[in-house]
């Protein structure tokens, strides 16, 4: 049977789990002040009333019962142990209905759906989880909460192109892990975001300086942070022209990180040495290629959507690189501009690639865009991608006025893109 206040507690729920207000739940068939009433536990519900609510909500009357586990924290349980697409929505509607739940039981469902927003590629949708989170962190006011959501804010900022935040966020983290002591993890993590986000803020001493810190704390281990310690760590040599550097670095991780450990990072470690290969001077076409196959080949276990997208950026890039330009142009075209989920930077390397392509066909668009997309990356504060594309701009002005390549030098090697 169905008593008060344990009922007017569960409405309560499942009318804030669905976006409803009480007036458009009560509709014509109830007066607001009735719902109100039942809600705060005051009066007792007659049959004919949860009959009426139980249609209006689009349950059965049962769902009226409190699940024994308790509804946020049995969620929780759920998402945590399973993971499930289901086990998610299930403990999203949880979250919306559970506000009056222990701030630190709100901060890990939070955490969970903040995550599962970022592996689906929805980084506006991790933002908003995140934002949140972080305000729950400052409710809770313990360092190390406040410390990872900061953290895990810098990187989906980054992501976005949006530095300032990301920087800010980033800077704040790791004043907070020097205050609290905190372990090496939880260093070694605040450190891997502050290092991306300083480099594309193009404050490269200070994030080379950072990388040497983050090596030094992971020295020994052979773990997923050392080996996504040592790829940031060859992303700032690179940055910096250090090319010998960086593939000391990050072959270091190739040959020391086991896909038994995380395949996914052993495909993404493979990838990031692909484009190393293309950027560095000399290019290396044929090592590049090299990583492209033992990433594709992997990506038969491990396959996701934003996997395949960066193999097909890749492949495209090393397709311009040989001068393989059809081959190129129908790689951009398979990826589809509404379902990419990827980063603010990998949708402008996309971009960069596009009107170079339309600059090799005698395109002058493709000039005018390189110009755009250099200027939106300055606004952004992205200092290191707006150099390269100025750089790649005053390559592309060059290319414009040279001859146009004929079928005999199809096989030249373009400037690098």
């Amino acid at each position: 049977m169905l008593r008060q206040p344990a009922f007017g507690s569960r409405l309560k729920k499942l009318r804030l789990a669905r976006g409803l207000s009480q007036t458009a739940l009560a509709g014509d068939g109830m007066s607001t002040g009735y719902l109100s009433r039942l809600e705060s536990g005051n009066r007792q519900p007659t049959e004919r009333a949860v009959t009426y609510l139980a249609e209006r909500l689009g349950i059965d009357v049962a769902e009226f019962e409190e699940p024994a586990a308790g509804s946020l924290a049995h969620a929780l349980t759920l998402a945590t142990s399973t993971g499930s697409d289901t086990a998610i929505d299930t403990l999203r509607e949880a979250y919306a209905a559970e506000s009056h739940e222990s701030p630190v039981l709100r901060w890990q469902a939070l955490w969970l759906l903040a995550r599962s927003r970022k592996l689906e590629g929805d980084h506006v949708g991790e933002r908003r989880h995140l934002e949140e989170l972080v305000r729950l962190g400052d409710e809770v006011a313990l360092p190390e909460l406040r410390m990872r959501g900061l953290t895990s804010l810098a990187r989906c900022l980054r992501s976005l192109g949006e530095i300032p935040d990301a920087l800010q966020a980033s800077e704040t983290a790791h004043r907070l892990a020097s205050e609290a002591g905190v372990s090496v993890e939880d260093r070694a993590g605040v450190l891997l975001a502050l290092v991306s986000v300083e480099t594309e803020a193009g404050r490269l001493p200070d994030a080379r300086a950072h990388a040497d810190e983050l090596t030094a704390l992971v020295e020994g281990r052979s773990d997923t942070l050392w080996a996504e310690a040592n790829w940031t760590a060859a992303a700032v040599r690179m940055r910096q022209g250090d090319y010998v550097g960086a593939q000391e670095r990050l072959e270091l991780a190739l040959e020391g990180f086991s896909s038994a450990e995380d395949l996914t990072l052993w495909v993404r470690l493979r990838l990031a040495a692909g484009r190393l290969h293309l950027q560095k001077i000399p290019a290396d076409p044929v090592a590049a290629e090299k990583c492209v196959t033992q990433a594709a080949a992997a990506l038969v276990f491990v396959e996701t959507t934003t996997l395949r997208q960066e193999l097909t950026a890749l492949k495209a890039d090393l397709a311009f690189l040989t001068g393989r330009y059809d081959e190129a142009r129908e790689l951009l075209g398979s990826l589809d501009r509404d379902e990419l989920l990827m980063t603010y930077r990998e949708r402008a390397r996309l971009d960069i690639l596009a009107h170079q392509l339309r600059v090799l066909a005698g395109d002058e668009s493709g000039v005018q865009g390189l110009r755009e997309l250099a200027e939106e990356a300055q606004r952004s504060a992205n200092v290191d991608l707006a150099a390269e594309i100025w750089r790649i701009l005053a390559e592309a002005l060059v290319q414009l006025r040279a001859p146009a390549p004929t079928a005999a030098h199809e096989d030249r090697t373009p400037d690098r893109a």
